[in-house]
């Protein structure tokens, strides 16, 4: 048996990733995590729902949350390609995720150290430990080629 450590969460998050990317979608996903199982599943699809909140980390959560019946997720780990925003930071903090592991880093949204931490705000009520740079090349080279294909595509249009 393969054993089950945060590359191997954050690969299955890049398969979600993969799925946002082939739908036109920012590629980020992410998995929940419960006990060693992928409890919730998401990837980005704000532009296909028509939602500013889909993003990989709330349809995640939410699908853990209907799965375990319960909005309030303690003890899971979240692992998302891409380091969460202020949004989904506040999300990830009100269904108490004890652990939260992101791939690559955002210089430009970034709220768990890259533009600020709000997973380090002493004001908060709820802290989630915090892993960054899993897969971190991986991660970033999948929304760096994505993006280099909207841009090529743009000059050919």
């Amino acid at each position: 048996m393969r054993p089950m450590n945060d590359e191997f969460y954050m690969r299955e998050a890049l398969l979600l990733a993969r799925q946002a990317r082939d739908a036109g979608e920012v590629p980020v996903g992410a998995v929940v995590v419960q006990g060693g199982a992928i409890v919730g599943r998401g990837f980005n699809a704000p532009i296909s729902r028509h939602d500013p909140s889909a993003h990989a980390e709330m349809m995640a959560l939410r699908d853990a949350a209907q799965r375990l019946g319960n909005y309030r997720l303690p003890g899971v780990s979240l692992y998302v390609t891409l380091e969460p925003c202020a949004m989904c930071a506040g999300a990830i903090m009100h269904a108490r995720v004890a652990r939260m592991v992101f791939g690559a880093a955002d210089l430009k949204t970034g709220a768990a150290g890259s533009v600020l931490d709000l997973f380090a705000e002493t004001r908060l009520n709820h802290h989630a430990s915090v892993t960054g740079g899993v897969l971190a090349a991986e991660c970033g080279m999948m929304l760096s080629d994505f993006f280099a294909e909207r841009r090529q595509a743009a000059k050919q249009a």
